[in-house]
């Protein structure tokens, strides 16, 4: 399409659409029955292309082409929220892949059809998808750039306005699907760039029908919307795909090159944030309420602190001083509509201490939902219980709630941790090959020395976390312990270290005998 795809066009175009959705945004959010009519198709779109846009601007003045079509796809794929938001998001790197490479516009489409359908985990007819594919099968390879963006702009309305039929929940609400009617607009504005004919206003068909109250997030089995960055290879995100789709609906992941933008509806967040993390790492996790539930947690005043326990001793511990616990399973990670309730009940200024980096992903959507209350949460980078309780030990009520987060982080960022535990099978290690039954030493989550004896193991990891200095070490006991393993480790740290002061603290966590701290 020639001089139309240079980074200034680019530039102008992701202005434009901005912009035009800016303007159309509460009229497009007012036709949003489906996927669930959440009204807000409208806000998301105008968000996904106002993020591209704002990537595209910090280009420098002199960015070539390429560089400008890869910064608005970057730019959708991060900035993306909602279902429709993400599924832009792919279509915008689609024709990026292809514009930006000199590509003619039906190629552009045709490929973004396919990259949208192949995103989207059960396609309907009746959505911007449906529209998508109409435009790009019609659309010719040649023509003048101007004319041929009008021509598919001009398809695009006319099959925007089939969809009222084609998906039922449409038709009974009278409205054409919002998701597709912000995609209109986005081809409307390229074709008013590539022909420099700029429409006064973008017209958005209305309602012709009640709305039908009757339709709800329990139509498409999901009260959550979960959507998160991921940084995963494709092997990984193709089991992700599959074990999201078992878990909600509404599944949509797109990306590529090890970035993906992954969306989801369902009844339980939780599960949806975890295989995130066994597929990469899951980061700018957003928990939307898709309903407000009836049994809505009620608002507390006041400074908390929530953690997430193992064993009914470290609950107790931790109760002891303050603050409110919700427990886990070894292994687990608490529910997130469990811990997000916690925190609503703990204050309206709340530190939550995690205390183990699998539930790090899950306390952070816990607070964001939280916030969505509106309480005030830091969520403490804190990966193990030791590193909890020196953050406690150091809260203060009474200190400027950002101080006293920051204090809070210090404390556990200048505790190491340990642990040791019993492996289930062979294996290979960061330490050599362990057989079924040895013990693991770990320190920081690594494993670092391999042993048969229980004492023994502590005893070196010990010594391995206090070369670089410390002055106060902090044991855990796990159920089951030995009952005189601790004596014998204290005997031997005494031996070596006599200016070490070692506190123990009764756990009665299951799978770890002993969790070690060194501060």
């Amino acid at each position: 399409m020639g001089d139309l795809l240079d980074a200034e066009a680019v530039r102008q175009w992701c202005r434009l659409a901005a912009e035009a959705l800016g303007r159309t945004r509460a009229e497009i959010d007012a036709l949003n029955v489906f996927p669930v009519p959440d009204g807000d198709t409208g806000t998301n779109l105008h968000l996904t292309v106002l993020a591209a846009s704002e990537a595209v601007e910090r280009l420098p003045a002199d960015a070539d082409a390429a560089s400008a079509w890869r910064a608005l796809a970057e730019g959708a794929l991060v900035g993306a929220r909602g279902n429709s938001g993400v599924i832009l998001s792919q279509i915008l790197r689609a024709l990026a892949e292809i514009l930006g490479g000199g590509g003619r516009l039906g190629e552009a489409l045709r490929h973004a059809s396919r990259l949208a359908d192949q995103a989207v985990a059960h396609p309907v007819p009746g959505t911007m998808l449906s529209v998508l594919r109409t435009v790009a099968g019609a659309c010719p390879d040649e023509g003048e750039a101007g004319a041929l963006a009008w021509s598919v702009a001009e398809g695009a309305r006319a099959a925007l306005r089939e969809t009222t039929g084609q998906l039922e929940v449409l038709a009974r609400n009278g409205v054409v699907d919002a998701g597709a009617a912000g995609l209109c607009v986005v081809l409307e504005t390229f074709a008013a760039v590539a022909s420099e004919e700029f429409p006064q206003s973008y017209e958005i068909p209305r309602r012709s029908a009640p709305r039908d109250t009757s339709c709800g997030p329990a139509e498409t089995g999901g009260d959550y919307e979960v959507m998160y960055l991921l940084d995963a290879g494709e092997d990984a995100v193709a089991g992700l795909r599959a074990e999201l789709d078992r878990l909600g609906d509404s599944l949509v992941v797109v990306g590529g090159d090890g970035l993906w933008n992954v969306h989801v509806h369902t009844d339980d967040a939780g599960p949806a944030i975890e295989a995130g993390i066994r597929a990469g790492r899951p980061h700018r996790i957003r928990v939307t309420w898709l309903q407000a539930p009836a049994d809505r947690h009620p608002r507390t005043t006041g400074r908390g602190v929530v953690t997430v326990t193992l064993g009914e001793g470290l609950t107790a511990l931790f109760e002891e001083h303050g603050a409110t616990a919700v427990h886990r399973e070894p292994g687990g990670a608490p529910s997130l509509d469990e811990l997000a309730g916690a925190i609503v009940r703990a204050g309206d200024e709340v530190a939550v201490l995690p205390n183990d980096r699998s539930v790090l992903a899950v306390a952070e959507a816990a607070a964001q939902r939280a916030r969505e209350d509106g309480v005030r949460v830091a969520v403490i980078p804190a990966r193990a219980s030791a590193q909890g309780l020196a953050a406690l030990a150091v809260h203060d009520p009474l200190r400027r709630f950002d101080d006293d987060v920051i204090a809070m982080t210090s404390a556990a960022g200048a505790t190491r941790y340990g642990q040791l535990e019993t492996a289930a099978e062979e294996a290979v290690t960061s330490a050599g090959i362990c057989r079924q039954g040895d013990t693991l030493g770990l320190i920081d989550g690594d494993v670092s020395v391999i042993g048969a004896d229980l004492s023994d193991v502590a005893t070196r990891i010990l010594t391995r976390m206090l070369s670089g200095g410390g002055e106060l070490v902090t044991l855990i006991t796990g159920a089951g312990l030995p009952g005189d393993l601790v004596e014998t480790v204290r005997e031997r740290l005494h031996a070596h270290r006599p200016d070490v002061e070692v506190v123990v603290y009764e756990g009665g966590q299951d799978r770890y005998p002993l969790l070690i701290g060194v501060e």
